[in-house]
Formats: C-alpha cells, sequence, structure tokens
C-alpha cells in the first residue's frame, strides 16, 4: 500500500522562495516591517506547494496563535451579533481570525470558556464587561497578549475597554422620563440581573430619579432570559402589584417590545396609559408602531474600535491606547413615552 503525501512544511516554502525559514515564518505569521516584495514570494511559493499553517500544531509548541479569543454572554438577539460583525470586520484584512464562546451571563461559564481557549494560545483575547471572577480575572492577568474588554466603560480597564457609559444611559432615561411628566416610574430587568452592566443603568436610573424628586416606585428583576414573552409577563406582574404606574424602563429592548406587544394585545393604552423605554435601540425597534423609546448603543462600532486596537497591538503597534474608550450613545425619543 502506498504510503501518504507528505504535506508541505515551512522549510519547504522557504527552500521555493530562496528565503529563510525564519523570514519565511514571519510572512507566514503576518509579523509587522516585511516587504511587499518579500510577502508575495512566500505567499506565492506557499500557494503553489499548497502548504497551509497548523495553529493547533503551533499552540502546543507554545507559540501564539492567530487566533483571537472572543467571549460574549449570547447571540439570542442583535446586540452581541452586531458586536462580533464589527471584531471580525476589523480583523478581516489580517491573518487573524476570531474563535467564538458564549456564557450565557455565567461567570463560572466564562473561566472555563477563557481557560480552554488560553489553551491554544491565542493571540489576543475579548469579552464583555468590566467585571469578572477572580479565576478570571487572575487568568487575563498572566495573559500576555493584548485584551480588550467591550460594552461598559464604568470602572477599570484590565488591558483596553470599549463601549458606552451605563451611568449615563440611566441617568438619561431618567431625565426624560421626568421631563414627560411622568411620577410613578418602575423598572424591569432580567437575566436575574448578573450582567453588572444592568446593575449599574439601574442604580443610576433610581439614584437620578430621586435626584429629580421622583423616587422609583418599584422595580422587578426577572431570574430568566431577556425576551418578549418575558417583558410582557413582568409589565403584567408590575401593573398587578402597583396599578398606579404610568411609565417603566427596561433593561432592554426585547423586553420592552414585548411589554408594548402585550398592551397592544389588551387594549392598554400607550403612552396613555403607561409609557414603556428600553435600551441597545435594536432596528426593529424602530421599525414598529408607535417606535420605542431607547438608548441607541454603537454596537457594531463598539466591536470594530476593539478589533482595530487588538489587530494593531498584536502588529506590534504600541500606539494603541491601554485604558477606556468611551463611544457616544443616543436618547432615541419614541412614541411610547
Amino acid at each position: 500500500m502506498q504510503g501518504k503525501e507528505r504535506r508541505p512544511t515551512l522549510k519547504d516554502v522557504a527552500e521555493l522562495s530562496g528565503v529563510s525559514v525564519i523570514s519565511a515564518s514571519r510572512v507566514m505569521r503576518g509579523a509587522p516591517n516585511i516587504s511587499a516584495q518579500l510577502r508575495e514570494k512566500v505567499e506565492s511559493a506557499a500557494r503553489s506547494i499548497g502548504y497551509q499553517r497548523n495553529p493547533i500544531a503551533r499552540s502546543l509548541r507554545g507559540e501564539s496563535t492567530e487566533l483571537v479569543t472572543v467571549i460574549v454572554p449570547s447571540m439570542s438577539n442583535h446586540v452581541f451579533p452586531n458586536i462580533v460583525d464589527g471584531i471580525d470586520d476589523a480583523l478581516k484584512h489580517s491573518p487573524l481570525r476570531l474563535v467564538l464562546g458564549m456564557t450565557k451571563y455565567e461567570s463560572r461559564s466564562e473561566e472555563i470558556i477563557l481557560r480552554d481557549m488560553l489553551s491554544w494560545n491565542p493571540a489576543g483575547v475579548i469579552l464583555s464587561g468590566l467585571e469578572h471572577s477572580e479565576s478570571t480575572r487572575e487568568m487575563l492577568e498572566q495573559f500576555a497578549g493584548p485584551i480588550v474588554e467591550v460594552m461598559d466603560v464604568d470602572g477599570d480597564a484590565i488591558d483596553m475597554a470599549v463601549g458606552t457609559s451605563m451611568v449615563q444611559a440611566g441617568e438619561l432615561i431618567a431625565q426624560h422620563l421626568v421631563a414627560r411628566n411622568y411620577k410613578r416610574i418602575a423598572y424591569v430587568g432580567a437575566w436575574g440581573e448578573r450582567p453588572k452592566r444592568s446593575l449599574k443603568r439601574r442604580l443610576a436610573f433610581e439614584a437620578e430619579l430621586t435626584r429629580l424628586g421622583s423616587p422609583l416606585v418599584s422595580s422587578l428583576i426577572l431570574d430568566e432570559a431577556s425576551s418578549l414573552q418575558a417583558g410582557a409577563s413582568g409589565l403584567q406582574h408590575l401593573l398587578a402589584e402597583n396599578p398606579e404606574i404610568d411609565a417603566i424602563f427596561f433593561a432592554n429592548d426585547d423586553l420592552a417590545m414585548g411589554a408594548l406587544f402585550h398592551c397592544q394585545s389588551h387594549g392598554i393604552a400607550v403612552p396613555g396609559d403607561i409609557a414603556i423605554a428600553g435600551f441597545n435601540g435594536l432596528d426593529i425597534s424602530q421599525s414598529i408602531s408607535p417606535q420605542l423609546t431607547t438608548i441607541a448603543t454603537p454596537r457594531y462600532e463598539i466591536g470594530h474600535l476593539a478589533g482595530e486596537l487588538l489587530r494593531q497591538r498584536i502588529a506590534g503597534d504600541t500606539s494603541s491606547a491601554a485604558g477606556l474608550h468611551r463611544l457616544e450613545q443616543t436618547l432615541i425619543e419614541g412614541g411610547t413615552t
């Protein structure tokens, strides 16, 4: 029986292109400061013999791979898919490729996923939020590559962070509702408020309402995941216990739209009987009638900037500043308030 054909090696690429193995390696891993002529010579040789790099074998040798670890809570709505799209587009013209993990807002899951992915020796790590378990933080602090935390800038970054202010978002909604003369205001959250970002928004919302002389009447934090049905059930629960409520701020647009649809199907006028506001500014929230009052967050831009900062740092550009990179968010005054 004839043996299998030998796979082309990096040494074969180097010999065919007439360069050293070290030079061929630098080209194939996308190292900076390589002339266009050398890059084309090596890449052409690699293509001609069908050479493909093996990132897993490289990780076993202890070398950094071209994988970028991206860890997010969920892909069930348009929030994190927008961020991942931005990251992917920022890495598109580089050798870097993202590998995705999802935590469902469970800190233990984040630990396990990060530990597994670090065993592959990724070039960089992107994950959501500024709050992590002690074990996760220890792993990140020992990681030699660049780290970008996305979504939140109300706190301290391990390395770099890109996002919007949760505190500002809570304050903007409180100011808007009070300016519209709503006086009996409530709040609904989900996921057991495990996302610290939603907790920050709620606390800022409550504090600003108190400062403006309209303290929060009631709040409800659902254990279940955010969904249209959760928003509808949250609304029903609050109105059953507090029929005097005239406005509700929901932790996100999914919940808020679920509440709106429930009102429309049960003859509850919005905003005549009750006002509804959300957070995130999902496209669909602006395609319904009435349009939802919400905070529009630049999710794609957050992901794209995170990817750009990571790519630049990996390429050796030390000008990618550590610390917080805050992007602006916008209050959309829709017809629900």
